[in-house]
Parts: structure tokens; sequence; C-alpha cells
């Protein structure tokens, strides 16, 4: 039975109410207050999303020997030379604009100093203090703010809304809309827009340890990748050193503890008591997240204690009372899982944590298909190889403002336009095929599928383990076309269907999750969270080049391009004549 579709028109179409999505409807209403803007997530606005889930805080070049030169060169030496440099200098240029609305327009109260200005503190692989922050939980005065703004800015809600695909005119050249699913009643709705933004976000979560919460699946970049748009950067998975390490009854395994407490001092430790860092770098535990997830992994592999998987985080020394005050919301999250994170030790694990990888975007964040824009960690090349703490959320707030003024200023030329029915017809189908199938178990094959990326194509990495992990992720994904949803109806019990959601959340994984690894394959050197033990090397930084990959046919194909040296080449440096060369200690 083919199912009913609603049919819904809007002028602007925002996808996630993370930072990006949550800021670019202001910007919209801002730039375009004739428009109609709605906003659609998959969860509850303000309740769901990585940007709420931020302890850290947010990086921006505000004086005091800090500059937006010296910003933009550490996001360029963090990224090995791989990203985008205009979309790199607009986020750090713009993170001090963003940072004043924030405060002055939003209404955030992040920590100052005595003296009134803003607190900055210390996170890894920066040559400058830069990272304001509310406590260790920054990213929910951020969302509660920016949430309280959008719901009396007068913008259309759909919560609960799950997007399905994105359904372009019959030629291809452009959106039409956005087929989506009423998690609530199960129904279907096809939501014409004349420009949508794709906000949804990263979330690699077909790793055994992750930090963002379990619906978060690559959906965006799935749609994305049927929808033929270009994704870069898709071996890029970026592993945060200190996961907590609970067990496997908890869903807390897997939640950051946040890179301040080793900016602040916090030591590592192996099973033995050693502090071990210094082995693997000269900055020890202030490294950049993907050298400091490789020197745990690499003293995971040497433990033979049968009681202890990972390393321990120790901030002891520092003072018991110091950490308690300067870090609450950590103390409390490890106390709450029967750790002692200010008097005693804490057991960590590298956990996936943010996606580098993305669509092609432009500096204004429009892709190659009229009337779709990207922002947040959907969208590539910001970050190149390596994110540094701190510049996500800014990254996410500065790219949502801009997506939601271009928005504003594009639509006013632009009209509704007819979609492809044959293309809204096959994703209803891909929807629905579990629904005429035999029911089956899903959760087991996430696990597995969690299981065979954590292995195979994890924090260290090699061809022939590659390789294996697309077999494994084939089988995975073969197993679940072939189990269905238990009393699934298309028009019958799909309101609140939690099971078909966990499918739908598992077959986005396993399509982001081939990608992942066939572009691994295809970068035949180490690159910042790409790490090949078969190709350990770095190789000329003046030949650097990034990944792409598209789907043509049923088939993914990647490629690379040369990486476009716009503001600085390797070896050079935009700093102010006369500041002090500290950046080489960051590459």
């Amino acid at each position: 039975m083919t199912p009913q579709i609603d049919r819904h028109d809007t002028d602007i179409l925002i996808l996630g109410t993370g930072g990006a999505g949550l800021f670019a409807a202001l910007h919209a209403r801002q730039t375009a207050p004739e428009a109609k803007v709605t906003i659609a997530v998959k969860g509850l606005i303000g309740k769901c999303g990585c940007t709420r889930m931020v302890q850290g805080g947010y990086n921006v070049a505000l004086g005091g020997g800090d500059t937006v030169e010296r910003h933009f060169m550490d996001t360029i030496i963090g990224g090995k030379w791989l990203p985008n440099q205009d979309m790199a200098w607009r986020l750090c240029e713009q993170a001090v604009v963003r940072v004043r609305e924030l405060e002055n327009e939003v209404g955030c109260f992040f920590d100052r100093n005595p003296d009134g200005t803003l607190h900055q503190k210390a996170f890894a692989g920066q040559t400058a203090d830069r990272t304001v922050h509310k406590g260790d939980l920054t990213g929910i005065e951020i969302i509660n703010r920016l949430m309280e703004k959008v719901l009396a800015s007068g913008v259309e809600k759909m919560q609960e809304h799950r997007a399905l695909g994105l359904i372009p005119t019959k030629d291809g050249s452009a959106l039409a809309g956005v087929l989506m699913v009423d998690m609530r009643t199960g129904r279907f709705r096809l939501v014409r827009a004349k420009t949508v933004l794709m906000a949804t976000g990263g979330g690699p979560t077909m790793y055994k340890y992750h930090t963002p919460s379990g619906d978060k699946t690559m959906d965006g970049l799935a749609m994305a990748l049927r929808a033929g748009l270009t994704l870069r950067d898709m071996e890029m998975v970026q592993f945060h050193p200190t996961g907590l390490l609970a067990g496997d009854h908890t869903r807390m395994t897997g939640t950051v503890l946040e890179e301040g407490l080793r900016g602040a001092g916090g030591q590592l430790v192996n099973h033995a008591g050693q502090r071990f860092m210094f082995d693997y770098d000269a900055k020890g535990e202030r490294a950049t997240r993907d050298v400091v997830s490789r020197g745990i992994y690499a003293e995971m592999r040497k433990n033979n204690h049968p009681d202890q998987e990972g390393v321990f985080i120790s901030m002891s020394h520092l003072g018991p009372d110091f950490v308690r005050q300067k870090f609450k919301g950590m103390v409390k999250r490890c106390a709450d899982c029967g750790f002692d994170l200010a008097a005693g030790k804490v057991e960590v694990v590298p956990t996936a944590h943010y996606f580098m990888g993305g669509v092609v975007v432009d500096v204004d964040t429009r892709t190659a298909m009229e009337g779709l824009y990207v922002a947040g960690e959907d969208a590539g090349g910001a970050h190149g190889s390596n994110r540094l703490g701190g510049n996500g959320v800014a990254n996410s707030t500065v790219y949502g403002g801009i997506a939601g003024d271009t928005m504003g200023r594009d639509v006013r030329g632009m009209s509704l336009r007819v979609p492809d029915e044959e293309v809204l017809a096959a994703e209803v189908a891909r929807a629905t095929h579990p629904l005429s199938v035999t029911p089956g178990h899903v959760l087991p094959l996430r696990q597995r599928l969690q299981e065979v990326m954590w292995e195979e194509v994890g924090v260290m990495r090699t061809e022939a383990g590659m390789r294996r992990g697309l077999t494994g992720i084939a089988e995975v994904a073969g197993e679940l076309m072939e189990t269905g949803v238990a009393g699934g109806k298309v028009d019958g019990d799909l309101a609140f269907n939690l099971t078909w959601h966990d499918w739908l959340n598992l077959r986005s994984l396993c399509d982001v999750s081939e990608v992942i690894a066939k572009a691994g394959i295809a970068r035949e050197d180490s690159r910042g969270a790409h790490f090949r033990e078969d190709f350990p090397e770095t190789g000329p930084l003046e030949e650097s080049a990034f990944t792409v990959a598209r789907q043509v046919g049923d088939a993914v194909e990647v490629g690379t391009e040369p990486v476009r040296f716009t503001l600085v080449r390797p070896g050079e440096t935009i700093l102010p004549e006369g500041e002090p060369e500290t950046l080489v200690a960051a590459e």
C-alpha cells in the first residue's frame, strides 16, 4: 500500500535545532522578516542535538596577545593543512562577532575574570588561551538562550519530524523539498521550500565508543549522498581522547570528559600508574586530540590487565577542592558513575566524537544544488583533518548565522519548485522497506557495526583492516535489508514506532560507514584523525589533497582534489610581523 503524503509549503526550511539550526532561524528572521521560516527537528527543540552537549567552550581571539591570525594558523596547522582556508579564516574572524552576539543579543552568560573580561581557558593544540566558557557546561547555556529567542521569534515549529530524503526537481539541478515523517503520527509529509538548510549534525555513533546520543546517526550526510552531492574528508573521524569508560551496562560510557581537564594540568596514566603521553609527543597531554587518542590507544594495546581496558585521567595532584570548584559538572558526572574525579582516578578511552567530513559548500554555505545550504557538522572543509577543541560550537554558530543571512537574501529571488515525484516515491519505498519484511532484531546488528568500525576503521588503520571493515559493513547492511519491523503497517502502527526509527538509523550509519572506509583506503598517508599504520608518514604538505566522495548509481566513488592554499602555504605564516613564532609546536 502506498502511504498518503501530506503536502506543506514554506519559504525557508531548517533541518536541525543545534547551534547551527537555531542561529540560522534567528538570522533568517532578521534578514527576511517577510518570509515564512520553518524549523524541523528529529526530537524536541532545545533538547536534542550535539551543541547542548558541549562542555569545554567556544574559541575566539579577544586580544591579550591572541589574534584572529593566530587562531587561524592554529586551525590550519591543527587540521594538517587540509582545511578550506577561506572557510577557516571566516570562522576565526566571525567568531569574534558571534560571541558578542551571544552575550549582548542572545543573552548568554559566560565566565569572567575579576576585571570583567571574558575568562578564556587553555585547550590542546592552541598557542593561546582562547576558549570562552560557562564552567564546563557551555553548550547548555548557549542552547537554552538560543531556544528562548527562537521560540519567541514566530518561526513555525515541526518537532519530532524526521527528515527521510532530499527531493529534487525533475532535472536534479535544484532542491524542491524534503520528505519527512511526523514521528508522533507516522504520517509522511513533503515540505516544499525555496531554501533548505541541512544542519542535522554528524554523530559518528557507528563506533563502539561514541559521545553523541544514539539518535544522531548521520542522516543528513546519508541523504546528501543519495542526492548526488559531493562529500569531502569523509575518512576524518575525530576521536576525543577521554571518553568515560563506565561499563557496557550504561550509556554514560563514551561521554566526554572535557579537554579543559588536560588543559588545566590533568595527567593520563596507564594501568601501572605511569604517565605516558610524553612518550608520544613533546606536548604531552596538551597535544592535539588525534595525537592523544593514538597515545591512549597504543597504551591500551600494551595493556594485559584483565580488569582494565582503557587508561586513567588523574586530577588529584591539582588539589581536590580546586577540581571540584573549577569542574563542577565533570565531578558530578563522574560521581554519578562511581568515580571520584577530584581525589581519585577515572578510567577513559578514545571515543568517536566529531566528524570533520561533510558536504562540499562555499563560504556562504551554498551547495552545488540550488536551494540547499549546509552548516555545522554536516558541512566539510573548515577543520580539515582535525578539529581543535572549542572550534566546533564556534563553527556551528558562525556558519549557522551565515546560512540564515544567505538564505534570507536568496529567498527573495526564488519560487517554490515542482518535486520529482519518482524520487519522492523511491524515498517512500526506501523508508517503508522494513514494513514488508519478516520482523527481526535491529540492536544486535547495530552492535556488530560498532564493533567492526572500532576494530577495523577506528583510531589506527590499515588497508587490510579497512577492507575487512567494508566486508563487515556490507554484511550488516545486507542483514538489515532482510530484517523487518514488528507490527509495522504503512497506515497503521508507525506512530512513535521506535523500532522502525532504529532501522532507519542503522541504514544511515551503514551508508556513511561505507564511505568512511572507502575514503580511508583512498588516503594513503597519515593526516590528523586519519592514521594509517601502513602509511605512517604525512608526506609533503605542499602536495596536500583532500578526498571527495560521490554516489554514482549504487556505488560510492572516491577521488582526491588538491588543497587550494588561498591565504597561506606550508612553511609560511600570516602572523603579524614581530609576533613570536611558537606555531611550530602545534605541528
